[in-house]
This record gives C-alpha cells, sequence and structure tokens, in this order.
C-alpha cells in the first residue's frame, strides 16, 4: 500500500524542521548545551590543576625545606643571643637511669663530687650582654647594667645553668650532704639557716617550674628482674630511656668563656636610672 503524498508530507515533517527558526532553535539549544558542558569541564580541570599545584607545593616545601635547629629553639624559647654566636643541635642520648648503680653525681659529699658538679658550670660568674642585643633577650632599660667605662652592657646568667646550680644546692641539702656542707660554710650554706631554707625551696620551686614548662612526653617501659635467687621475676621500671639532648657543652663554653672578671672595680656597676625601677626588697 503506498503512502499518500499528505502522509509523506507528515513525516517530512516530522524529520526537518517546517522553519527556518525552528531549525536555528534546535541548533541553539544544541550549541548551549555544548558550552555549558565546556565550561563545567573547564571548571573542574582549572579546580584539579590549582589543587594539584598547592599539593606539589606543599610537598615541595616538605621535602626540600625543614627549618634549623635554631629556628626550632627560637619557636619554644625565651629569645636570646645565644643563638646568634653557637648553632644549636640535636643528639641522641641514653640517660644513665640506673637505680641500685651511683654515679659521680649522686655520690654522697666528697671533693671529687664537687668538682664533678662545678665542672658542669653550676657556678659559672655572670656574662655580659651587649646594650644592643639586650631587648631580644627580654632585657629592659631598668635592669642592672655595666658602667659604660668598662665596656656597658648588661650582666647575665644562662638559665639553664642557674637550673643546675638550683639542683646542686638540692643535692647539698639532701639529709645525708646537709652536715658537710654546713660545716664547709661555703656558698649558700655561709647564710642563715632562714637564709638558707628560701634559698633551697627557691631553687626547688624554679626546678619544678622548669619540669612542668618543659615536660617530657616521653614514656617508661618496663624490665623483667629477679628480686633474690630462685624467686618469681619482677616487673621493675626502665628509667634508661632515649632522649634528643640539646649540645650542652657548646651552651656551657659559651657562658664559660664569657664570664665577668672574678674582681671587678666598685664603679663596675651603672648606678640606676632616675626612672629605674628600685624594688623595696628582694623580689
Amino acid at each position: 500500500m503506498k503512502a499518500s503524498p499528505q502522509s509523506l508530507n507528515a513525516v517530512d515533517d516530522l524529520e526537518n524542521p517546517s522553519s527556518e527558526d525552528d531549525a536555528m532553535l534546535g541548533v541553539r539549544g544544541s550549541l548551549k548545551g555544548r558550552k555549558s558542558f565546556s565550561r563545567f569541564r573547564t571548571y573542574v580541570s582549572l579546580c584539579v590543576a590549582f589543587s594539584f599545584g598547592v599539593g606539589m607545593g606543599l610537598l615541595s616545601r616538605y621535602l626540600l625545606y625543614s627549618p634549623s635547629d635554631n629556628q626550632c629553639v627560637e619557636l619554644t624559647t625565651q629569645a636570646t643571643p645565644l643563638l646568634e654566636d653557637i648553632m644549636i643541635s640535636y643528639g641522641k642520648l641514653t640517660y644513665n637511669g640506673s637505680f641500685m648503680t651511683e654515679n659521680i653525681y649522686r655520690q654522697s659529699a666528697a671533693p671529687e663530687v664537687d668538682e664533678a658538679w662545678e665542672a658542669l658550670g653550676v657556678n659559672y660568674r655572670s656574662v655580659r650582654i651587649p646594650s644592643e642585643r639586650a631587648k631580644e633577650a627580654g632585657l629592659r632599660k631598668d635592669h642592672v647594667q655595666i658602667n659604660p667605662k668598662y665596656g656597658g652592657g648588661f650582666p647575665a646568667n644562662v638559665e639553664g645553668l642557674h637550673h643546675l646550680h638550683c639542683l646542686n644546692l638540692v643535692r647539698q641539702s639532701l639529709y645525708y650532704n646537709f652536715d658537710y656542707y654546713k660545716a664547709k660554710k661555703q656558698g649558700a650554706f655561709k647564710n642563715d639557716d632562714d637564709i638558707l631554707k628560701l634559698h633551697v625551696s627557691h631553687c626547688l620551686d624554679i626546678l619544678r617550674q622548669q619540669l612542668m614548662c618543659t615536660i617530657d612526653v616521653g614514656v617508661f617501659g618496663q624490665v623483667w628482674y629477679t628480686p633474690s635467687p630462685g624467686s618469681v621475676p619482677a616487673a621493675f621500671v626502665d628509667f634508661n630511656t632515649q632522649h634528643k639532648c640539646r649540645n650542652f657543652d657548646d651552651i656551657r663554653r659559651w657562658a664559660e668563656v664569657r664570664q665577668l672578671p672574678k674582681d671587678v672595680p666598685e664603679d663596675f656597676l651603672q648606678p640606676p636610672y632616675s626612672d629605674s625601677i628600685i624594688l623595696d626588697g628582694v623580689p
């Protein structure tokens, strides 16, 4: 059966738009969809490229840039001119945590024990901090200064060595050492008992604050030991832990070679300025 001319025209009308406007409408719709997809694809590509660039930049910074030990110290320590003169470095050290065996620092009072502690710098004299570097170290104008005719600057002490000085005084004050040092009447033991007590408790509390400020987050394991021959093994804390420690000897030597003279003229210190804060007593 042959299709009529009318039905063929109807089919032609379905396959071909009836007008140029209708044809253009279809083309525009198709182009609009393609453009939208193209823009979306470009946007996604840019986002991916940006994310990749940022990621590679961070990775490169991590791999190629590492802050120096001095920069790390600056972030966690009071500003100090030491960092301009020496490089802080870290090395692995295993603590001597022996419970039963005493090293020289733990032994009862004796001249050789005192020598070992003295060698740590526990009684070093002040060093000179130049005036131009005082502010960075937290020193104020009303802090004690050295007379300009003797070079000026500020007398100051390395805090870490003061901590060791305090620990040494606590050691000397232990019940099994106290009488020995009291009889020698040297250093803090030249003072009356009430002042000596204040000195020791000052040192004890300084060490408490220091330990809390720099709290060690390491952990102790435990080891097995035999309390007596043939006994059942028991657990005991292993105090021989490994640590990353600063180069103590370099810091000690820095303070050692910069000590102010033992004997200085009477006018070595600059008198207070008119606007200096003068306390009513020992702080």
